[in-house]
This record gives C-alpha cells, structure tokens and sequence, in this order.
C-alpha cells in the first residue's frame, strides 16, 4: 500500500491548484501596436499626436473586462471616459474617448446602422439652437477633411429603445486634447488613430451599450 507524507500532499495540491490558476487565466491577446505619427488617409493627412500628453490610462491598451456582453460589443462607460471593445476570454481593447457635457450625455442600447470615412458633419437642429452663433452657418452641412468635427471616420448609432438616430456619434475628433473630458454635443470622441483603428475592429449591426 502506498502512503504520501503530508509534505507531498500539501506540494501536489498546491500544484493542481496553481495549474486549475493558470488554466481559467488565459494570456491576453496581442494587439498590433498603434503608431500615432502624421499619417496619410485617403486624400487627407492625419497630424501626429504626442501620446505622452494622453494620459496613460487614456491611451488604447488590452485590459482585463468583466461582462455579459459577447465579444464584439462595445461597451461605454461615460462617467470614466472609456470605450470597450469586447474581446474574447475575460479582455477588452479600451480606447480613451470625450463624452458629452454636462445635461448633455445618453445611455442606453444602441446599434451601428451606417458608417463613414471622413463623413459630412451636420449640426442637429438642437445644437442650431444652442448656439446659433457656432452652428448655424454649417446647417446644410460642412465637407468631411481633417478639421471637420467628425474627423476621419463615424459610426453612426440607431437606438434600440426608438429604432431611430437620434443623432449619436461614434467619431474621430482634431482636439485630442478633449479626450477624457466632458467636451462633446452628446457624441463619443476618439482620437483620429484609434477611430480609425476601432473601425477597422467593427461594422454595420454591432451592439453599442452605453452605461
């Protein structure tokens, strides 16, 4: 008959309990590494940014994600300024982004219905109204092209409680400097690079949750 110290015990079930460890933590994907130089696009050019004036938690990285959601959701948090593209096994790729000002934010479910590379920004009739000074010039529409406040690429967003856009953005933006701030109409800002970058990541029928 075989017998096993108490030594050998607690060793063998310290290992199967680290290897149970290892085995429910896979290793995060990799993601291609984004280059935040000047860049051409189509028939315009994207100026560079200096990525150590983003802060760090702002910049696009791979973080480990608690949801329900499935992969391929993105998932907004608008009181941390963060967008999370769901990926697989427990991670998210997050991107830094500008929310709405105050009185001015949304949150509920929405899906992407359109998308474009550097689209024509039309003010809504709400902001017309605001501030008629800023918007009013451009109701009948401003050409896409790198000052164009929809920058180099939009996702258009339909919610799902109406079936209707109300006018809610997914988009790029040339004032990086408001990323992480309460700065947009009620749109998501992202910085040129990484718009283009999320873009790339999704379509037309994603599911977009902002809480």
């Amino acid at each position: 008959m075989l017998t096993y110290s108490r030594r050998w015990f607690l060793g063998a079930s310290g290992a199967l309990v680290l290897s149970g460890c290892m085995m429910m933590q896979p290793e995060p994907p990799e993601i291609a590494s984004l280059d935040y130089a000047a860049r051409q696009d189509g028939p315009h050019r994207i100026p560079a940014i200096d990525i150590d004036e983003i802060p760090e938690w702002l910049r696009r990285q791979v973080v480990p994600y608690e949801t329900e959601e499935p992969p391929g959701t993105i998932v907004i948090h608008a009181d941390q300024a963060l967008l999370h593209l769901v990926l697989e096994d427990g991670y998210a790729l997050r991107y830094g982004i500008s929310v709405g000002q105050e009185g001015l934010g949304w949150t509920g479910e929405a899906e992407i219905y359109r998308t474009a590379r550097w689209p024509t920004w039309t003010p809504t009739p709400a902001m017309i109204e605001r501030n008629p000074d800023a918007y009013e010039e451009f109701a009948d529409g401003k050409e896409g092209g790198p000052r164009n406040p929809l920058g180099a690429r939009a996702l258009y967003l339909r919610t799902l409680a109406t079936g209707q856009d109300e006018g809610i953005r997914i988009h790029g933006t040339p004032e990086w400097r408001s990323i992480g701030r309460r700065a947009s109409q009620g749109c998501f800002r992202m910085l040129q690079h990484d718009v283009i970058d999320l873009y790339g990541r999704v379509g037309t029928g994603t599911r977009v949750v902002v809480i």
